[in-house]
């Protein structure tokens, strides 16, 4: 099966067009770095988390950001230090909703949710 092409002005390209227009993508950013989240982010230390944090006081797999129906939540892996939102340490285990702006913090390392 080969790969087929929606060009944009089609009925097809037209309804695609709005129901990424309503859909809200967030994207992690930290450092100089900006990566979309699409689906899941893992967070931690280990080499293979989407996200590496270079900090002994992160865990190897302390944490993530993953997408539920169109909304965005963080949830801490039951980490040695603990997640911060927004300055406030979140419990572990549990989902807590983001929103544009917030921050992250594992360790040392702030991550901004845009």
């Amino acid at each position: 099966m080969g790969d087929d092409t929606i060009i944009g002005s089609s009925p097809v390209g037209k309804r695609l067009g709005s129901i990424q227009k309503r859909e809200k993508n967030y994207c992690l950013i930290f450092g100089n770095k900006r990566l979309p989240i699409v689906t899941k982010i893992t967070i931690g230390r280990a080499s293979d988390n989407d996200v590496v944090i270079d900090n002994k006081l992160a865990s190897r797999y302390h944490a993530f950001i993953q997408k539920i129906k169109n909304e965005y939540f963080l949830k801490d892996l039951n980490s040695t230090n603990g997640t911060h939102l927004n300055g406030v340490r979140i419990p572990p285990d549990k989902y807590v909703k983001l929103a544009p702006g917030d921050v992250v913090t594992i360790g040392k390392t702030n991550l901004i949710v845009m």
